[in-house]
């Protein structure tokens, strides 16, 4: 039965999923394909076939996914992947529905760097902020990290990436493709993190949960997001029985990814989740970061 807490959810879920397609459509369509820029992932790849075979880049991007979909399928199920399928198929669409309603930008590079990367940064950043991906280079490099042990995920990513950068510039016979398709990445991680965390990397959310299954939640989160998690030892006031309770920092956009872990396991689990104004170690701000923004506020004081 839909709640009107569930009701919203979708609805939100649906406006950003939309949003944010548009918007990197936006970048794909006017600045990096027109400009023969294969920025990462697949749909820089669907941007090479387009160019080679005039497939259209939404149609390949999401043929491509298809079978990294029902391997993510196979591999963690329905529910972890829900989000992803609604996403592509969206984001796929997106890209080839706008192709004759928008203009094809063939100017000035760093206006189609800057812009191709902002614009599909602030896409994806609402994509992910409701827990979606679409797929592609994060699917395929999550799906490999199962199975090939002594890379991180980041690292997956970065040779996938590097991969098809590198290809581009043999597809399109311009070894200045590659090097504008780094930059355009770059702005797109960059504003992706600025979105997602704002400037500061020091920031995310604390999730304290409470589950009978809470040995096989801690596991999941330290085995698919690479986040650490402490027990703490508990006692309910009412009913006296002792327990623990699971603490864990997560960035922003991985709350959503948590939360379906964490029903997958266990759907009547008792969640807190806690914004968090600064947080030091590993996988987010470290030490010595934290002790060069001390500087800056004392000196700011002192002014």
């Amino acid at each position: 039965m839909l709640t009107r807490k569930k009701v919203k959810d979708l609805l939100l879920d649906g406006v950003f999923f939309l949003f944010g397609s548009f918007l990197f459509a936006i970048s794909i369509d006017t600045f990096t394909a027109p400009n023969q820029i294969a920025a990462g992932g697949l749909t820089g790849v669907a941007t090479m076939f387009n160019h080679l075979f005039g497939v259209p880049i939404g149609t390949a991007n999401l043929l491509m996914n298809v079978p990294l979909l029902i391997w993510a399928y196979v591999e963690m199920g329905y529910q972890i992947i829900i989000k992803t399928v609604i996403a592509t198929l969206i984001s796929s669409a997106m890209i080839d529905v706008m192709v004759p309603y928008l203009p094809q930008y063939q100017g000035d590079p760093l206006i189609t760097i800057v812009f191709g990367g902002c614009l599909a940064g602030l896409g994806l950043a609402l994509i992910l902020m409701r827990g979606g991906t679409t797929g592609g280079t994060e699917l395929a490099a999550n799906l490999l990290a199962l199975h090939i042990r002594g890379l991180s995920l980041g690292k997956f990513i970065m040779i996938i990436d590097l991969v098809i950068v590198v290809s581009s510039a043999v597809v399109y016979q311009d070894y200045e493709s590659p090097l504008y398709a780094i930059l355009v990445i770059y702005i797109t991680s960059k504003v992706i993190d600025t979105v997602l965390y704002g400037t500061d990397s020091g920031t995310g959310k604390m999730m304290f949960i409470i589950s009978p299954k809470n040995n096989e939640i801690a596991q999941r989160i330290m085995d698919d997001l690479e986040r650490g998690v402490t027990e703490l030892k508990s006692r309910g006031a009412y009913s006296g029985r002792e327990g623990t309770v699971l603490m864990c920092a997560v960035g922003r956009q991985e709350v959503h990814k948590t939360y379906d872990i964490i029903h997958e396991l266990d759907p009547d689990a008792f969640i807190v989740v806690d914004d968090v104004g600064e947080i030091t170690g590993l996988g987010f701000r470290d030490f010595h970061q934290y002790r060069q923004k001390g500087k800056k506020d004392k000196n700011k004081d002192k002014k």
